[in-house]
């Protein structure tokens, strides 16, 4: 068996040797020039990819599992049916990339950014979105369980008939963003400013945020 690769010629080697496994486990790909690779169906476990550049990579059905790329940079990169597990990507990048039916479970991804992406089916779970920009996505009638979306960019989201479990949407940006028929009782929504207590038209709420929100708006509830 080859020795693991850390670039993009040993990469490209390491998978063409016959019988070579589609799996990359342990490999060291910090700082790679990945771009518009073949590198379909591989799956990536506990690899360090810290500002990997997967520019429009063809990464359908790609695994990952507990890797590290903080900075990496997957845009306009095919992503179709990709499933990430347990890894960090805080501040990278999927401008443009096609996410259809992926899945993010457990995962950090602080900062990072999913501007423009093809999202039909894109699934998060317990992830980490802190400050993330997930702007005019839709979550339309999702379950969205586990989300730190605080201090997200939510502008334009629609997020009518979703249901909030284990979420946090405290200080999130959600100028246009709609909710309608929301169920946010399960949802920390502090930080909510008046102007923007129009958005959340329609939605539930409970007996205890609806005190909490007149407390931030200033109000005496006698």
């Amino acid at each position: 068996m080859p020795a693991l690769p850390t670039t993009r010629d040993e990469l490209i080697a390491f998978l063409a040797v016959e019988g070579a496994p589609g799996l990359l486990d342990g490999a060291d790909l910090s700082g790679a020039d990945l771009s518009r690779l073949d590198l379909r169906d591989l799956t990536f476990r506990q690899c360090q990819l810290r500002e990997t550049s997967f520019y429009g990579a063809q990464l359908a059905r790609t695994r990952w599992q507990r890797c590290r790329g903080a900075q990496a940079d997957f845009e306009a990169a095919e992503l179709v049916d990709a499933q990430f597990d347990a890894c960090d990507f805080n501040n990278a990048s999927w401008r443009r990339a096609r996410l259809a039916s992926a899945s993010f479970g457990e995962c950090k991804l602080t900062g990072a950014s999913f501007e423009e992406v093809s999202h039909l089916g894109l699934t998060f779970a317990h992830c980490r979105l802190a400050g993330a920009d997930l702007r005019r996505m839709s979550f339309r009638k999702a379950r969205l369980v586990g989300l730190d979306l605080q201090d997200a960019e939510l502008s334009g989201c629609d997020f009518g008939q979703a249901v909030f479990e284990e979420c946090s949407l405290r200080d999130a940006h959600l100028k246009d963003a709609r909710c309608d028929g929301a169920d946010l009782r399960g949802a920390d929504i502090a930080g909510l400013r008046l102007a923007s207590a129009r958005l959340f038209k329609g939605a539930i709420i409970s007996t205890r945020q609806a005190a909490e929100l007149m407390l931030e708006f200033g109000l005496v509830v006698a």
